[in-house]
């Protein structure tokens, strides 16, 4: 019974979010302000889902630079956990089919997000060629999952290469931000408790010393912080709510 009432307070308050986005963004359409603004909305849903969420933000984070974050991107709890954490200015990249999603993908590109075709292949050099245009044209932040799909508890899955391409040719820097799990029976709608997350952005990788043939060696270090931290916070949340240890997250 609890999951089911879950599920429909959590589905009306999405569309009532998504009905005022639109009529709100109507008057100043495409502002990349606005994802902060409605990503921060759909995060307060967290503790509808017994969740308490952990915002951690470097001492850094006051320079405000324009960059790509990169986030691991587990499952659709990603909207109340890390949506938290999207900074001013900052639009997300998502694929082309989550505008057919009946009010939320009207949301998503109305709000200033970038969509892209990822089956077509052969236009991902047009895609970077996008992304770092709108960074130096419109002076905003990127936000990207460059594991590409959802992990649905496999852990950190390889990166791609696009997000890193990217920050190479915008002469920015890679910020990345880790989500403790929420998979593998962490969240259970039938439970009123589900503990804690933590999202933490991490200090930012300076990209300067990569030049383009460098770029896989740019993921692979980005990767590996973000592997290495998320078994650290797995392991912390572990502790505080009295569980054993996670296993390795890479």
């Amino acid at each position: 019974m609890l999951a089911i009432i879950r599920t429909i307070v959590v589905v009306l308050l999405s569309i009532c979010i998504c009905v005022f986005g639109l009529i709100y963004c109507l008057f100043s359409p495409r502002n990349p302000r606005h994802v902060a603004t409605f990503g921060r909305m759909f995060g307060r849903m967290a503790p509808i889902l017994g969740l308490k969420v952990d915002l951690r933000y470097p001492s850094a984070m006051v320079t405000r630079q324009n960059c790509i974050y990169i986030a691991n991107h587990q499952n659709n709890y990603d909207m109340v956990t890390a949506a938290s954490m999207v900074q001013p200015r900052t639009v997300t990249v998502g694929k082309k089919s989550l505008l057919w999603i009946p009010f939320f993908g009207q949301l998503y590109w109305l709000t200033g997000n970038l969509l892209i075709d990822r089956e077509n292949r052969s236009r991902a050099h047009g895609t970077i060629s996008e992304i770092v245009k709108h960074i130096k044209k419109k002076n905003i932040s990127i936000w990207m999952f460059p594991e590409g799909t959802r992990s649905r508890g496999r852990g950190l899955l390889p990166f791609k290469m696009g997000a890193f391409h990217a920050a190479i040719a915008a002469g920015v820097p890679v910020v990345p931000i880790c989500v403790s799990n929420t998979s593998n029976n962490k969240i259970r709608l039938n439970r009123w408790n589900n503990g804690l997350v933590i999202v933490e952005i991490l200090p930012p990788v300076d990209t300067a010393p990569y030049g383009r043939e460098q770029v896989r060696e740019l993921a692979a270090h980005c990767r590996d912080i973000m592997a290495a931290r998320l078994v650290e916070l797995d392991a912390e949340v572990a502790r505080r709510e009295g569980r054993a240890g996670p296993k390795k997250a890479g």
